[in-house]
């Protein structure tokens, strides 16, 4: 079964819009789920030059609910509806996002066609969204704020050629991935006894707005990619840390820590005109840093398989 872990980058900066750089809003499909992760003012528009539709997003994740983290729901939602959605849309958010969602999603006159539910996720909890999970932590900002880990769920590889030879039909594979086993002419098959390893699950995580912590580096454990805040310079660290943000060189040494695969640097302030000073600095730290700018894509790698040993139940990387 093929699988995708995409990240499109909408808006990367931060506060206001700056001239080719819009306000936070990342996309993330994950199999057959698309997730949008912020929306600031402008992602509709954002959305419509990229190559997602909004009509296809199931959910959405606000990290907090400074405006240029959420301004844009209200324009979005309206355009679903006159667009003819149908479809339910989820949006989650930390402590008071169903009081604050509430009011802001009932300014001005439109009617709603679809159904939308409003969810204030709790902390340590894992969150199940069928083919992936869920986790926030609590962020160091001036409002209640979330960061959000998204981990595709391990994949049990299938041998065809296993398959075919003990006598499964190819339409009940998939049965036998999801359930573990599967009857087939009165014999129960186990998944075992075709499995070619498991390719274990990619994990993104995304931290909206931050001063530097110490245990984001643990949240943010061998990350496939590691959104972080990184909204100037370290020259302006004493500055940007109490507004309750980071610099490239606090995202690098998180991402260093945690031992991630690829950094990315975000939330730019309207002041940084040269992102590529941040990535510099960055890449001093952790060479695998770079800078998001709108409409890039990002297919995230599959990982390896592992072999699954057949005299015990554990896994061999």
């Amino acid at each position: 079964m093929a699988s995708t872990v995409k990240i499109t980058f909408l808006g990367t900066g931060g506060s206001w819009p700056f001239p080719g750089r819009g306000l936070p809003a990342v996309a993330l499909q994950i199999d057959d789920t698309l997730n949008l992760l912020d929306c600031g003012e402008g992602t509709q528009k954002q959305i419509m030059k990229s190559s997602i539709s909004f009509m296809k997003i199931d959910n959405v994740f606000i990290t907090h609910f400074h405006g240029d983290h959420f301004l844009g729901l209200l324009g979005l939602v309206q355009s679903m509806s006159f667009n003819g959605r149908e479809k339910e849309l989820n949006i989650y958010g930390p402590p008071g996002a169903i009081s604050i969602l509430s009011n802001a999603l009932n300014v001005g006159f439109y009617s709603l066609n679809f159904r939308i539910t409003l969810n204030e996720l709790l902390l340590n909890r894992e969150y199940d969204f069928g083919s992936f999970t869920v986790t926030a932590h609590m962020n160091d900002h001036p409002v209640p704020a979330y960061s959000y880990r998204f981990h595709e769920n391990d994949l049990v590889k299938i041998d065809g050629e296993k398959a075919k030879k003990i006598g499964i039909p190819s339409i009940l594979l998939e049965k036998l991935r999801r359930d573990g086993t599967v009857i087939h002419d009165g014999r129960l098959f186990r998944l075992e006894e075709v499995s070619a390893g498991i390719r274990h699950g990619r994990t993104v995580v995304y931290t909206g707005d931050t001063r530097p912590m110490e245990n984001m580096a643990e949240f943010a454990k061998d990350a496939d990619v590691f959104i972080h805040d990184t909204t100037t310079d370290s020259t302006l660290e004493p500055k940007v840390n109490e507004f309750g943000h980071s610099s490239s060189r606090q995202a690098a040494e998180i991402a260093l820590k945690a031992e991630v695969k690829r950094l990315y640097l975000f939330h730019y302030s309207p002041r940084v005109e040269r992102t590529d000073i941040l990535v510099e600095e960055a890449r001093a730290i952790f060479p695998e840093s770079y800078a998001s700018k709108e409409m890039i894509e990002y297919d995230v790698p599959a990982r390896k398989v592992s072999e699954i040993q057949d005299d015990q139940d554990s896994v061999t990387v």
